[in-house]
């Protein structure tokens, strides 16, 4: 089953290009779209993974981690994916936190989207899990855009984990974020 999420936008922010913002699930039918941003070395920098070189790759990922994941949406425009944007769970005593992430193609960076898109997220992923209590995210202290996305959106910048995670053969900072079920939706 598809879910889709309409999203309310300021009008004196968003130009009409940009009003058809959703996020529903991703699939393997979405893979050009998906290759757009995941094989951009831009939109790689900052994550995890390497720019995919082949659609093989996209589409392993797709079927092997995106469709089994509890909360893995597409961002879309005009029901078509520019980024992606998830959730992951944590277990045990840390059951109360998820940690998101999110992805855009870079021809969509600095026009609001993500922003948006986080917000959606804010809104509902306290009501779809209802045990968490804390979302959280983590930014390389070089990643100045993702940190203007988060505090945008209400999160709280909370302080700087230093050598926290190694990136790409090297150990980065990372800026820890944060939104609360009980913080107010902006």
């Amino acid at each position: 089953m598809e879910e889709m999420y309409d999203v309310q936008i300021d009008e004196n922010k968003a130009s009409d290009e940009y009003s058809n913002l959703s996020l529903r699930l991703l699939d393997v039918s979405d893979i050009d779209d998906f290759m757009v941003w995941a094989s951009d070395e831009k939109v790689a920098r900052f994550c995890t993974w390497e720019a995919y070189t082949n659609k093989e790759d996209g589409l392993n990922f797709i079927r092997n981690t995106v469709l089994p994941h509890p909360w893995f949406r597409a961002i879309c425009l005009d029901d078509r994916p520019i980024g992606a944007i998830s959730v992951s769970a944590n277990s045990g005593n840390d059951k109360l936190r998820g940690e998101l992430g999110y992805v855009l193609a870079s021809k969509y960076w600095g026009k609001g989207i993500v922003t948006r898109a986080v917000k959606m997220v804010a809104k509902t992923i306290f009501t779809d899990w209802p045990h968490l209590e804390r979302l959280e995210a983590l930014v390389d202290v070089e990643n100045l855009g993702s940190q203007k996305v988060l505090q945008k959106a209400g999160f709280q910048r909370e302080g700087v984990l230093r050598k926290y995670v190694t990136l790409k053969g090297s150990s980065r900072d990372m800026v820890m974020f944060s939104f609360l079920s009980t913080d107010p939706q902006i």
